[in-house]
């Protein structure tokens, strides 16, 4: 399937993509274009929009767009339900303090979009990091258990 959201990718444009890529559409293929155009480009490509104004895969009722996609295709993975609270701290300004990694995240994600400006470049580099965050949510939550 085809998938468009804003482009210069950060947090929650970069986890998206990995969710959709690792456990909803194996298959993905991803456009990212000028937040002035996603409507637009959503309209004339049949892509499914995500992380963009007024989506149902976006911000909405207080949750980022990677919870979005969570609660849409019913992934139940406690892991995916660590990493989700990572990511929303990161993404979310005002909640940043809520969870003792997304600081962290938020520097790499920073880092990486001044090394790779290239969107797609950036999560071929950025992937690797949110595999390796998944495998330590893996083993948080079997530690829990």
């Amino acid at each position: 399937m085809l998938w468009v959201t804003r482009s210069h990718v950060h947090v929650d444009r970069v986890a998206c993509p990995w969710l959709i890529s690792r456990f909803i559409d194996n298959n993905a293929e991803f456009l990212f274009v000028p937040k002035n155009q996603a409507a637009k480009v959503t309209a004339e490509s049949g892509a499914i929009p995500f992380d963009a104004p007024g989506v149902e895969l976006g911000h909405v009722d207080n949750r980022c767009s990677f919870e979005s996609l969570i609660l849409k295709y019913e992934l139940t993975d406690p892991a995916l339900g660590r990493l989700a609270k990572i990511i929303h701290a990161a993404d979310i300004a005002a909640d940043i303090d809520t969870d003792p990694i997304a600081r962290g995240l938020e520097a790499i994600a920073q880092g990486f979009s001044l090394r790779y400006p290239d969107d797609e470049e950036n999560l071929s580099h950025q992937f690797e990091v949110y595999d390796a965050l998944y495998a330590w949510c893996r083993l948080q939550v079997a530690k829990e258990k």
